[in-house]
């Protein structure tokens, strides 16, 4: 790598664009110079923990998973213990979820993968799937490669009420999208995978949940104590990182073997020269940057759709009366701005004791409705506050503390073909040149700690080469 200290650049200071720094903390030489590039105000992305009456609840992604498909510890794991916050993990309490059906709450089925059924005689009632219809035609489900949209093949296997009541709400929780719109390979892989040798849908579930190493009574989800804003503070000690805040990146240009970014307003603009860059942005500011030194990989990616989503905490008083569940998802068809609701409290006992308020946390908003977020936050509250009582089976009281927090653009939506769109991106990019982010492989926290250290040791590999 010769004795030359070298710079890299990370555009973006979300969870990808620090799991990528610390990755590179990790893996260069301890001179490196690593510039972190955030045109916001604040590190964390889609990860930040506000506070209601005193408790930490978080205005983003409020968990991760805990194990990784191989069974091991996901990367989210191993990236907290990374970072110091190995004790600081906590997990929810074993408590059910449900659904919201025509003003009922009803237990999601066991044994679904993301609400698609393998054994159709467990839905007991929720949806009425059309049995039929899943018959061995001779022939695997997928041709190999071969994408299609969820609800394309569910409704197909299993008629359309199985997609409208059980896997519209769970792909809606995470995406906030609608499962004839996304992606089979993106959101579902080890389904994607085994529906190429399968013949049923029964039989792909089945198989898929056979691939899943998950050890029984280990449990699904974790957190951070004290909340993920924890988390960002952590990796941003751990990368060593120069920070800069609040000047966009506007232009990267190839200058010999090194990277110009040109940063700031127009008039004032400055440079800064890199010998490497990773790319840790949402897909349209992600494009925009390539157009002038990857046309195809800006091609690529920039035609992915976001949703916008608004989340409301609210602090009831001490005592409040909900059902016993950690929460609830909302099909699209009930035709409420609620998608989902989690009873912060309750699902995550370390937070508060029986004298402490009761949080509720609702996510408001699907893709294609950004027009119903367009009231006015205490419209937006008066709504949620009214919807909850509704769902929950009881008038709330009203709340002592409320917040709102709005993610305009917040969620991918990944349609058939996205993987290999990615494939092709990454394909088109120059050497020293790395892309991370919920763009690419996945919104989960997980998948985008694993992209950011990809980016890191693509861009590693590359300058020892140099």
């Amino acid at each position: 790598m010769g004795s030359v200290r070298k710079r890299i650049a990370v555009i973006g200071g979300g969870i990808a664009g620090l799991a990528a720094a610390v990755r590179l903390r990790d893996v260069m030489p301890a001179d490196t110079e690593i510039i972190v590039y955030e045109q916001g105000g604040a590190l964390g992305g889609k990860l930040r923990t506000g506070e209601l009456a005193g408790v930490p609840v978080e205005r983003g992604a409020e968990s991760f998973l805990n194990s990784g498909p191989d069974g091991g510890e996901s990367p989210a794991v191993a990236f907290a213990r990374r970072v110091g916050l190995g004790d600081a993990l906590v997990h929810p309490a074993a408590q059910p979820a449900a659904l919201a059906i025509g003003g009922e709450l009803v237990r999601i089925p066991p044994g679904t993968l993301v609400g698609v059924p393998g054994d159709l005689s467990a839905l007991d009632g929720v949806a009425l799937p059309e049995d039929s219809a899943d018959r061995d035609t001779g022939r695997p489900l997928l041709a190999p490669g071969e994408d299609i949209a969820v609800g394309e093949l569910v409704r197909s296997r299993y008629g359309a009420q199985v997609v409208e009541r059980l896997v519209d709400p769970m792909l809606g929780g995470v995406y906030a999208g609608r499962a004839d719109r996304l992606s089979l390979r993106a959101t579902m892989p080890q389904l994607a995978r085994t529906a190429e040798t399968e013949h049923t849908l029964r039989g792909a579930v089945r198989a898929a949940q056979a691939l899943s190493k998950r050890t029984p009574g280990q449990p699904v989800f974790a957190a951070v104590d004290g909340g993920m804003s924890r988390l960002i503070g952590a990796a941003v000690a751990a990368a060593g990182a120069r920070i800069s805040l609040g000047l966009p990146v506007r232009e990267i240009v190839r200058t010999g073997d090194r990277w110009r970014l040109t940063l700031g307003a127009v008039p004032d603009a400055r440079t800064d020269e890199v010998d490497a860059v990773i790319l840790a942005v949402p897909a349209k500011p992600a494009a925009r940057l390539l157009s002038g030194v990857a046309p195809q990989a800006a091609a690529a990616i920039g035609e992915l759709d976001y949703a916008s989503v608004a989340l409301v905490g609210m602090a009831l008083p001490p005592g409040t009366p909900l059902p016993e569940l950690s929460g609830f998802l909302v099909p699209p068809g009930e035709g409420t701005l609620v998608k989902a609701a989690t009873f912060f409290t309750r699902k995550w006992p370390h937070l508060t004791g029986p004298d402490g308020p009761v949080i509720v946390r609702a996510s408001l908003g699907r893709a294609g409705e950004q027009e119903r977020l367009q009231l006015s936050d205490p419209e937006l509250l008066e709504n949620a506050h009214r919807e909850l009582g509704e769902l929950a089976g009881r008038k709330l009281p009203p709340a002592a503390e409320s917040w709102i927090q709005r993610w305009g653009g917040g969620l991918p939506q990944y349609t058939p073909g996205h993987p290999d769109r990615v494939r092709a991106a990454r394909a088109a990019l120059p050497p020293g040149l790395a892309l991370a982010g919920a763009a690419l492989d996945g919104v989960g926290i997980p998948v985008c700690v694993a992209s950011g250290e990809r980016a890191a040791d693509d861009v590693s590999s590359y300058l020892e080469e140099a």
